[in-house]
């Protein structure tokens, strides 16, 4: 899912995780999320010129994923989607991607809505999520050249 997420997004993004895969993958996918909303912040660093909002939707057959966020500094997670799904894949509940996606957003200071608004495939909805949520970043994160410093009438995010 990083693979694509970084593809999808144009992020460069080298990645080796160690954890206590032989117990569960719980705290492997929520530190990841934290490590890598940490290193989202950081890059962005003051935000200036960013154009801040993004939004996608990312069909993947039967499914239909909308991913809404806010690079404002304020963390939140709207997160719906079906409970009670199959595993996304081999070691990886899909009930985790709501858990990455909580980590990433707090780190990162992101306003986050993940609307899962059709699917049965446990696969297909979780790689919509990461491909419309790489789409959103990418454009949340385009420098605006009509936006000088930074994009709040606060001068923060």
């Amino acid at each position: 899912m990083l693979t694509l997420f970084s593809r999808h997004g144009l992020f460069d993004l080298e990645l080796e995780a160690k954890g206590d895969l032989q117990v569960d993958s719980h705290h492997t996918v929520e530190d990841t999320g934290i490590l890598l909303g940490q290193a989202f912040a950081k890059a962005l660093g003051d935000k200036s010129g960013i154009c801040r909002y993004g939004f996608f939707y990312v069909p993947m057959d039967e499914a239909l994923v909308r991913v809404v966020l806010d690079l404002s500094g304020r963390p939140f997670l709207a997160y719906n989607a079906p409970a009670g799904v199959a595993d996304a894949g081999v070691a990886f509940p899909f009930q985790l991607v709501e858990e990455f996606l909580r980590a990433f957003s707090t780190q990162a200071g992101m306003n986050l809505h993940v609307d899962v608004l059709a699917g049965k495939d446990a696969h297909h909805m979780a790689e919509g999520i990461f491909k419309a949520l790489a789409r959103a970043l990418d454009q949340a994160t385009r420098l605006d050249p009509r936006v000088t410093g930074i994009p709040s009438t606060k001068g923060v995010l």
